[in-house]
């Protein structure tokens, strides 16, 4: 997927900022838009020895194959063990972290202190900032409130209301936007992904999150769910519990309690469009039949429903039995129709 197409308005902004850069950049928007490639290429157009007229790496210097191998000694990239590529899990091991930890940050101390390569550019690149708990963020900040010379820190988040304050105000904010549907379909359909519109009107219009859902396999158990919700008052939820607990251990680890909370939030608010005669946003499938679904919930049950849900989705993070979890919401679900 070509950030730079779809961003080229931000990337154009990124670039401008290059003579005089700031001491911590922080890129913000939703999930899916494709922030952390965009920081990455911007860093690596940064640090290469002969950068196009655009601003991206040449890939033919040094600096540059440092920079693909990942050991560019001017390059720190801070993010979970749960999202490196080179972790492998084996059965009864202790899983990788979903946090940064405070270890990650004190290791910069070391690579403060060592001069750049040929007195160049150093950058830490932040992958997402809201990953790291209070103290690892106190420990950040420290570096933040007195940054060492031509140090540059990206960060990247698709929650920065999570971030502490003073985190956000030692940052220039790099807003990413959703870009065009039709930009992005036309990004999807050259990948090879069938039916667009749909995954990214799941995705709420981020291509990334529409290519990640769609090459996952996770159609089948979408249908699923929109068909199952689709009955209404004759759902069965206990039998839906059921089939979805099926797919959840199937998936082997890709499907995750959570995001089929995200799901139903999704089909919540679908309802809630519905009910205020607008456009059904993300289940684009079951279109013709929400607007019929959402006539017959009163408007305050779907509110309290979907604020119930969000309290739902943090448990969804917890060790739990799955099967009365889901038990628990789609009867919950069914009482929405209740007379």
């Amino acid at each position: 997927m070509n950030v730079i197409d779809l961003h080229s308005r931000v990337w154009s902004a990124l670039q401008a900022r290059r003579e005089r850069l700031p001491h911590a950049l922080l890129l913000v928007g939703q999930k899916g838009l494709g922030k952390y490639a965009l920081a990455r290429q911007f860093a690596a157009g940064l640090l290469c020895e002969s950068p196009t007229r655009q601003g991206l790496p040449c890939g033919e210097c040094l600096a540059c194959n440092w920079f693909a191998q990942g050991n560019h000694p001017d390059f720190r990239l801070l993010q979970p063990d749960a999202l490196s590529d080179e972790i492998e899990v084996e059965d009864g091991k202790k899983k990788p972290s979903q946090q940064i930890t405070i270890d990650q940050v004190r290791a910069l101390d070391e690579f403060f202190n060592i001069g750049t390569h040929r007195g160049g550019l150093r950058i830490i690149l932040v992958n997402p900032t809201e990953a790291m708990n209070r103290n690892t963020a106190n420990s950040l900040l420290k570096t933040l409130e007195e940054p060492a010379v031509s140090t540059l820190f990206l960060m990247v988040s698709s929650e920065p209301m999570r971030l502490l304050p003073t985190i956000r105000s030692r940052c220039q904010v790099v807003p990413v936007p959703v870009p065009p549907a039709k930009l992005a379909e036309k990004v999807l359909a050259d990948q090879g992904i069938a039916d667009a519109e749909r995954w990214l009107a799941m995705a709420g219009g981020a291509p990334g999150l529409a290519l990640e859902l769609a090459a996952s396999g996770q159609g089948a158990w979408l249908d699923l769910l929109g068909s199952r919700l689709g009955a209404g008052r004759r759902s069965d939820p206990l039998a839906t519990a059921a089939e979805l607990e099926k797919a959840l251990k199937d998936s082997k680890g890709k499907l995750a309690l959570k995001h089929l909370v995200e799901a139903m939030q999704k089909w919540l608010v679908d309802l809630s469009l519905a009910k205020n005669a607008l456009p059904v946003r993300y289940f684009m499938p079951q279109k013709s039949i929400i607007p019929g679904l959402a006539d017959m919930i009163p408007s305050a049950r779907l509110i309290r429903s979907y604020r119930a849900l969000i309290t739902r989705r943090q448990e969804a993070e917890q060790p739990l039995n799955a099967r009365l979890f889901l038990e628990g919401i789609f009867l919950d679900y069914r009482a929405l129709f209740a007379d």
